[in-house]
């Protein structure tokens, strides 16, 4: 099977080269090189949105609320999203704050730390490894995106062989029309790079939407795209083509996933990491294979 012509976006904390979504693929830098003046004042304006944002709420919140908040740019836009334990909670734009979860969003305003306050209140109440209240929406929603900040948090959780250093989260992949979100891209201390997938509940498209992942970061890394544009700086990428790895609650893998696996290419190293079903109160591999 030959990979499809695909490019990815990667959004990560500190500003990452973007890969254009253009077919025949094409890659563009996010930090303004070999850019017009233009692009380099849209980057400019999007960073310092992204501090702005970040900075009022966790002023806004008290100490423990505040290290659970995570601002992100969103791809293809100059919008800031403001993330509590992985679940949006605001996003952020050209002095503009629109705050609520989901559909409870309100029209964007000025920024008000009192409202932020009330908010923040509630998600650190609700969204809460302790919460007594379990069915509550704040602590039940985005269960995958919780997953991945326990992770990026201390990636040796999931595996000790992960390089700290280099995690980019929610990575959108595009292939012609078709738009793919890879939870987790990293590299192991060996230099081979990771596609991580997570899941909190049973998903019998989980093996082959991982194996479509792994098709389009093999082809970027048979082309020295990564590291050509910026990615995973100061380390030479084995060659190798990625592995995959399966996350998800020890119980909530569907039961057709270890029967799809046998059918796969040995070329594609696929590992299934079955977590704690308690992992909100500390992410724990109950097995590994």
């Amino acid at each position: 099977m030959q990979p499809r012509a695909v490019g990815i976006a990667i959004v990560a904390t500190a500003p990452p080269p973007v890969i254009s979504a253009r077919s025949p693929l094409r890659f563009r830098r996010d930090d303004g090189a070999g850019r017009g003046a233009d692009d380099r004042s849209c980057h400019r304006t999007t960073a310092s949105s992204k501090r702005t944002a970040d900075d009022a709420a966790k002023r806004a919140a008290n100490d423990r609320a505040a290290e659970n908040i995570a601002a992100a740019v969103r791809p293809g836009a100059k919008e800031v999203a403001l993330r509590f334990r992985g679940l949006e909670f605001a996003r952020f734009a050209e002095g503009q704050l629109a705050i609520g979860v989901g559909d409870a969003r309100r029209e964007p305003g000025p920024l008000h730390a009192a409202k932020i306050d009330a908010l923040l209140s509630q998600l650190d109440l609700h969204r809460n490894p302790l919460a007594h209240e379990r069915n509550h929406p704040f602590y039940r929603a985005a269960p995958e995106r919780w997953i991945e900040t326990l992770i990026q948090r201390d990636p040796s959780q999931l595996e000790a062989q992960l390089d700290p250093r280099f995690f980019y989260s929610q990575v959108p992949a595009f292939s012609a029309a078709d738009r793919g979100v890879i939870d987790l891209l990293g590299v192991t201390l060996h230099r081979r790079l990771v596609v991580i997938e997570l899941k909190a509940s049973e998903d019998i498209h989980l093996p082959l939407q991982a194996v479509d992942y792994w098709l389009r970061v093999r082809h970027h890394l048979e082309r020295d795209d990564f590291q050509r544009y910026g990615y995973f700086p100061g380390i030479e990428l084995d060659p190798h083509p990625p592995l995959v790895w399966l996350v998800a609650p020890a119980l909530r893998f569907h039961p057709a996933t270890e029967i799809v696996l046998r059918y796969l290419s040995p070329e594609i190293h696929i590992t299934r990491i079955g977590l704690n079903e308690e992992w909100r109160r500390g992410l724990r591999v109950v097995f590994r294979q």
